[in-house]
């Protein structure tokens, strides 16, 4: 499964992409949302998942690869993740910091956006975040995802879900 872009391809992970994304999940500062930057274990965990998802639902996290260059910028894809205690399917993004603020995590969001309304039956898709995460928010917007509700999380303090409905894409892409 791959997924182009103008900039971006979206690729399965291969366990060759282990190095790669621990240097993005173990960085403090790109972890500092979550409870804990990943060690190596845990990161071999993320991309067994991924693999193990791909299997399993034909989706995950997909590796994000600059097309000019080659490079390993982070991932983006869909999983299911419990949100408020309901597994629903969520656009997730983790992007090396080297990269930020170049737009990629939005572009990389609005493809698997459309690749999952265009492949796969979901009525509604949706990013969340810690409340603190003001970047993750922007890109969920850029995604043209709305804001839909809050909640109190152990983890978080406070987590914002943001969502769209597969009719509010089709106007967005004018697909109606």
């Amino acid at each position: 499964m791959v997924i182009e872009t103008k900039r971006l391809i979206l690729r399965e992970y291969t366990q060759e992409d282990l190095p790669a994304i621990y240097e993005i999940l173990s960085d403090s500062e790109t972890m500092q949302h979550y409870p804990a930057p990943y060690d190596e274990a845990t990161t071999k965990r993320w991309v067994d998942w991924n693999l193990h998802n791909y299997r399993e639902h034909g989706f995950g996290a997909w590796a994000m690869i600059l097309k000019e260059t080659g490079t390993f910028i982070g991932d983006c894809g869909l999983t299911p993740q419990k949100i408020d205690g309901e597994v629903l399917p969520e656009i997730g993004y983790h992007i090396h910091k080297h990269y930020w603020r170049q737009g990629y995590g939005s572009e990389a969001a609005r493809a698997v956006r459309d690749w999952a309304f265009r492949q796969l039956d979901y009525d509604r898709l949706y990013s969340y975040m810690a409340h603190t995460n003001v970047a993750s928010y922007k890109t969920a917007a850029a995604a043209g995802m709305k804001k839909i509700k809050e909640y109190a999380d152990p983890v978080n303090e406070l987590t914002y879900v943001y969502a769209i409905s597969r009719e509010e894409w089709e106007a967005l892409v004018g697909q109606r």
